[in-house]
């Protein structure tokens, strides 16, 4: 495995929102909205409860960020890396976390994170055979016949389903610096029928960072980030957004999403809204607790318990 040393940069900062136009996003548009060059800090606000004591540390300042089911496409940290975007088109998105301790509020540092997301047809990297959610084809060039489902085969929407080839785009795990902080620059991800678009997560702590890559330790949380319905929209008339035709589930009829805001993983994003073409920066602060295990078995029931099952 080898690292990816180019260091990303934030998009800029919104304005008022006037009329959306149908462009086309290639390749090409990772150059624009400055998201190449220089580091960049997220602030610690998501989930603030309380002041400062006089050590200049909250009591309680943070809650535990939401944990969600792993899902069936998550391949371990297979690409050290912070660019994962490869080849696949989209609207620039630059992704800043913050990785702190709930309880202490003080940042981890070379904690392991991995990112994992679907592209702007809905297919998930390393299960292209599986197509749009892992239920069809992916809705590139004529429109499909069929309305996609989000159910992988097998019907088993929760558990681990192996890969069906060896491509990796949007996929990629860095570690945190001293301050917790750690950027992933990857494109807007896409929808599939039954899910809200998304993000998922994995944060590892106590392993080792080596030449081949990190070893050891465990996953203390396994999560999930979500994307305001304003920004979702303000892609739709977008290419290749446009052209996917899959059925979009709201956040608000999302069965994973806890509808907690930034507790239960829901962005905070800065973008253009006049050309959200130009590139999304989206932040957030993950408060988790390191002693603890929480590899995505564990998860505590999706909020709609009784909804239509879906690929997560």
């Amino acid at each position: 495995m080898t690292g990816d040393t180019q260091e990303p940069q934030p998009a800029p900062s919104p304005t008022d929102p006037t009329r959306r136009r149908v462009v086309a996003v290639g390749a090409g548009a990772l150059a624009v909205a400055g998201l190449g060059g220089g580091a960049l800090a997220v602030d610690a606000v998501a989930g603030e409860r309380t002041p400062a004591t006089k050590d200049g540390l909250p009591e309680d300042c943070y809650v535990l960020t939401s944990e969600t089911v792993e899902g069936p496409y998550y391949i371990d940290a297979d690409k050290i890396r912070r660019d994962v975007t490869e080849d696949r088109e989209g609207i620039p998105l630059l992704l800043s976390l913050k990785v702190i301790d709930a309880e202490t509020c003080r940042p981890i540092r070379n904690a392991a994170v991995d990112i994992w997301h679907c592209d702007a047809a809905g297919v998930y990297s390393g299960y292209e055979g599986m197509g749009n959610g892992g239920g069809g084809p992916a809705p590139t060039g004529e429109p499909p016949t069929g309305s996609p489902t989000g159910a992988p085969p097998g019907g088993n929407p929760g558990g681990h389903q192996e890969p069906t080839d060896d491509t990796r785009y949007l996929r990629g795990t860095w570690k945190t610096d001293r301050h917790g902080h750690v950027t992933f620059r990857t494109v807007f991800p896409g929808w599939y029928r039954g899910r809200c678009v998304h993000i998922h997560t994995k944060v590892h702590v106590d392993g080792e960072w080596t030449d081949a890559g990190y070893e050891g330790g465990h996953t203390c949380h396994t999560g999930q980030f979500f994307f305001d319905e304003e920004s979702v929209v303000a892609t739709e008339t977008v290419e290749p957004y446009a052209s996917n035709t899959a059925e979009r589930t709201l956040l608000s009829e999302d069965t994973i999403y806890d509808q907690s805001g930034t507790t239960g993983g829901l962005l905070r994003l800065r973008y253009d809204r006049r050309d959200i073409t130009k590139g999304v920066h989206a932040s957030l602060t993950v408060g988790v607790d390191p002693e603890a295990t929480h590899d995505g078995q564990d998860a505590p029931p999706p909020p709609s318990a009784s909804a239509s099952p879906s690929a997560t």
